[in-house]
């Protein structure tokens, strides 16, 4: 059975059914309709009619027990609610019986409140001006509380302005265009960030950023290559050939000699230089003085020194 039908059954009232006549056998005349008691000392007297307002007249107690037992209809009157069969009219008791609990609570918390007279000056906390109980300002403010309560819930967003978008003010107090100050923000970090990476790119040599720009095309033209190359690749032929070695026996008989340009074109220094680690050749305007404090040569006096030590170590190893 579902909770509609249960509530339909048990607490919903319908129109009754017309009752059908039924046919009475009507009684012999010499029949008694009941069991008369009286006293014995009767004397032989007739018969009086008997007062209803007479406590010691006969007690008439009518013979139904006869007919009770001869019908076949069910005269139990079930006092109460039956009990749920299910777990749904379970739930409905259970929710009848909260609601009940409430009505009652509610209307004990009315009947115990005091009263509160709407007549006089309010402020604006909601209770009235002047000398009061104690019991008639919490009343008061409790109403107030609930009027307030019903309100929000009646306006809904409308009121509270929930989903509305926030106003904001400057120390003036006028309204602040968040979208402009946004877009603003916005540009102002671009050109930071464009600042920025402006500086980072100043930082950087000529050098860097046209090696940088060798390994994009170096990328483009990839796409293009086979997967093998051979020893007859034109390419790299070229490359290897225009790479200089400080160390080639063979660069004196080379009769097409490249003219002395740095990376990005400008001419370089022709006469002789001291080393430096990184491999960067002076301009063709240095004087030819060094101003270094020394260091490159310290630096490569070490290294050649560690490099005769193993040198040596091995061939001492090898003697042995």
């Amino acid at each position: 059975m579902s909770l509609a039908d249960y509530l339909a059954k048990n607490y919903l009232t319908a129109d009754s059914k017309p009752e059908k006549k039924t046919k009475k056998r009507k009684r012999k005349d010499g029949a008694y309709s009941g069991l008369i008691i009286a006293d014995d000392d009767a004397l032989g007297w007739g018969a009086k009619a008997v007062d209803a307002d007479d406590d010691d007249a006969p007690l008439n107690v009518a013979a139904s027990s006869a007919e009770f037992r001869k019908t076949k209809k069910n005269n139990w009157q079930t006092i109460g609610h039956p009990a749920p069969s299910s777990a749904d009219e379970a739930a409905a008791d259970a929710i009848i019986a909260s609601a009940a609990a409430e009505s009652s609570a509610r209307n004990i918390a009315d009947e115990d409140a005091p009263t509160v007279d709407d007549t006089g000056m309010k402020m604006e906390s909601g209770a009235h001006a002047g000398l009061q109980t104690a019991d008639q300002v919490t009343a008061q403010l409790k109403r107030k509380q609930a009027e307030e309560r019903k309100r929000f819930l009646t306006d809904g967003a409308e009121h509270s302005g929930q989903g509305k978008e926030t106003i904001y003010r400057d120390a003036s107090g006028r309204i602040i265009n968040v979208a402009m100050k946004r877009a603003e923000a916005r540009k102002q970090a671009d050109e930071e960030a464009a600042k920025a990476a402006a500086q980072i790119e100043a930082q950087k040599g000529d050098v860097q950023r046209a090696e940088r720009e060798r390994k994009k095309e170096a990328l483009k033209d990839a796409k293009y290559m086979p997967v093998a190359r051979y020893e007859d690749d034109v390419e790299i032929n070229e490359e290897m050939k225009d790479r200089e070695r400080w160390n080639d026996p063979a660069a004196q008989f080379l009769t097409k000699k490249k003219q002395g340009r740095s990376v990005t074109g400008k001419p370089l220094y022709a006469g002789p230089f001291t080393p430096n680690r990184y491999g960067i050749k002076p301009g063709h305007r240095w004087d030819g003085v060094d101003r270094g404090n020394g260091f490159e040569k310290e630096y490569f006096a070490a290294r050649n020194r560690r490099r005769d030590l193993k040198e040596l170590d091995y061939a001492w190893q090898m003697d042995e």
